[in-house]
């Protein structure tokens, strides 16, 4: 089974991209989800979360605030090392516990997409066997983050400052989607990629 780590920075598709390929039929493992799911589930991650950043970063039923936590971790260097210093550890160990699962299956998947936005900044690389980046321009990026997170230009341009760049993701790349442009591209995009993916986890299985 081949593992696909799936990266790139915010508002460059991700998440379009890794549904393009859900409904081909590939499994996704996405550790946002993950995080989300850590923190809704399990009382005491939230609490060492709230031990860090205090109340203020909860809403009136207890919840967490993602939006108010998303604003300090972007703008402190050492508040978003102590978020990551919580979450990530747990983060792999779910993501690894999926992949297992996948692969014991009778049936196993001939690859599985795992979603990883700070694939180089984390160290999961090795979780995947290989990377495929997601990009866009800066413009086309800004515009799509505003659309969908209704946030203002300073607050975008501090996350996408906060991530590893461009340059730095497409050295690291075994295979780049460019997607600046329309969907239906993107879709030819993804079904080359997809039996590209088929092909190489065929080959990785094939006797001798």
């Amino acid at each position: 089974m081949l593992t696909v780590g799936l990266t790139g920075g915010i508002g460059s598709g991700k998440t379009t991209v890794s549904n393009l390929f859900e409904n081909l039929g590939i499994p996704v493992i996405d550790t946002d989800i993950i995080a989300r799911e850590l923190v809704i589930n399990n009382p005491s991650v939230l609490n060492e979360i709230v031990s860090v950043f205090g109340q203020a970063i909860l809403n009136q039923d207890g919840t967490l605030n993602r939006k108010k936590l998303a604003q300090i971790v972007f703008q402190n260097k050492e508040k978003k090392q102590q978020l990551e210093n919580i979450l990530h550890p747990r983060i792999r160990i779910e993501v690894k516990n999926k992949i297992q699962s996948l692969n014991a299956n009778t049936n196993p998947p001939q690859y599985i997409i795992v979603v990883i936005p700070l694939l180089f900044e984390t160290g999961f690389a090795d979780l995947a066997d290989r990377i495929l980046v997601v990009t866009a321009d800066e413009k086309t990026r800004i515009e799509r983050i505003k659309c969908r997170d209704d946030r203002d230009i300073d607050e975008i341009r501090s996350i996408i400052n906060s991530q590893v760049t461009d340059e730095r993701r497409l050295s690291g790349a075994d295979d780049i989607i460019e997607n600046n442009y329309t969907f239906k591209e993107l879709e030819a995009k993804i079904l080359h990629l997809h039996n590209k993916y088929i092909n190489l986890s065929t080959m990785n299985t094939s006797p001798g």
